[in-house]
């Protein structure tokens, strides 16, 4: 029996901001993605980061939302209750565009670090509409991608730690699609990283 040929990857960096620790309590406010980039068997392929995007400021579910981690994004939420976008619409407007931008690819959600920005992307996926174009685990840490590659235990896997040469040179600056645009680059970068020297962390 020939062995089956996977398809190719296609890696969207996802960021999220979020008004408190977990989805249901809590609401995503607002998410980006950008496309980070094409794995083919062993070839990636870098995407310019910038090309191809999404950006959605969502209504909050709940009435409730912890302070300090509202004041992480600088979004107003009652402009948001007012004005943000009705999570069902937006999450079929993502999934929409996840399928076209990965066209003949299977799509798979990266983040720095994946479990937060994961746990709320697909919680709003089967939530509202009860699907999700990345399956129910086609997502990948970048943190543990680079742990693996540079052989440092997962708590050393920090931005601080990494070779200057594997981050992006945007800020990070807490507005979802910066931040999805920003973390594209690094997952490039760590993709197409070799690791480091012998002896080297």
């Amino acid at each position: 029996m020939a062995a089956r040929t996977a398809r190719p990857s296609l890696y969207i960096s996802v960021d999220i901001e979020a008004d408190g620790p977990i989805p249901g309590p809590y609401s995503m406010i607002s998410f980006g993605a950008s496309v980070a980039g094409r794995q083919d068997g062993g070839s990636y392929t870098a995407a310019d980061p910038e090309e191809l995007t999404f950006y959605r400021e969502l209504r909050p579910i709940s009435d409730e939302f912890v302070p300090e981690a509202l004041a992480v994004s600088g979004l107003d939420r009652d402009r948001l209750v007012r004005e943000g976008a009705d999570p069902e619409t937006a999450m079929a407007q993502f999934r929409a565009w996840v399928r076209e931008v990965s066209v003949g690819a299977q799509p798979v959600m990266c983040g720095y670090p994946a479990s937060f920005d994961w746990t709320f992307l697909y919680w709003y996926l089967m939530r509202f509409g009860g699907d999700s174009p990345f399956g129910h685990s086609g997502c990948l840490d970048m943190k543990t991608l680079y742990a693996t590659k540079a052989r440092v235990p997962l708590r050393a896997a920090v931005k601080g730690r990494m070779p200057k040469a594997l981050l992006s040179g945007r800020r990070h600056t807490h507005h979802a699609l910066d931040d999805a645009i920003e973390q594209a680059e690094l997952m490039s970068n760590l993709m197409l990283w070799e690791g480091p020297a012998d002896g080297q962390g």
